[in-house]
């Protein structure tokens, strides 16, 4: 009985990794798109298939959210001293581009101190 369950937890254990892996490739196969092109003459040739990923959702930042570098656009650490109207950061702290928009972000807590938006171009 022994060798039983531990076969079966076994087949359980291998079995599990394919089985989540599969609905992840059905869901990618949905988002495929056809290129069509026209020739001349009038024939239709099939020409590829793109597999699109899910759109990443970008947001808005607002003061005291926890800030994740995932949902930013155009992430990137700034320099405070290439850009009029920022001042130093206080220390813990430190800027990042989000968009178009300086982020002040404190480096352990990841908590947004200030937005100053359209500030960089």
């Amino acid at each position: 009985m022994k060798k039983f369950v531990l076969a079966a937890v076994a087949v359980s254990m291998i079995a599990s990794p394919v089985l989540t892996a599969a609905p992840a490739a059905a869901a990618q196969q949905r988002h495929t798109t056809t290129v069509v092109k026209h020739k001349p003459n009038g024939k239709v040739v099939v020409k590829k298939k793109v597999v699109k990923s899910a759109p990443v959702r970008y947001r808005n930042w607002h003061r005291g959210e926890r800030f994740d570098y995932r949902y930013a656009r155009n992430y990137r650490q700034i320099d405070y001293r290439h850009y009029r109207g920022l001042k130093a950061p206080p220390r813990g702290y430190r800027y990042v581009q989000s968009g178009n928009d300086a982020v002040l972000v404190g480096v352990t807590s990841g908590i947004v101190a200030a937005v100053i938006a359209n500030i960089i171009r």
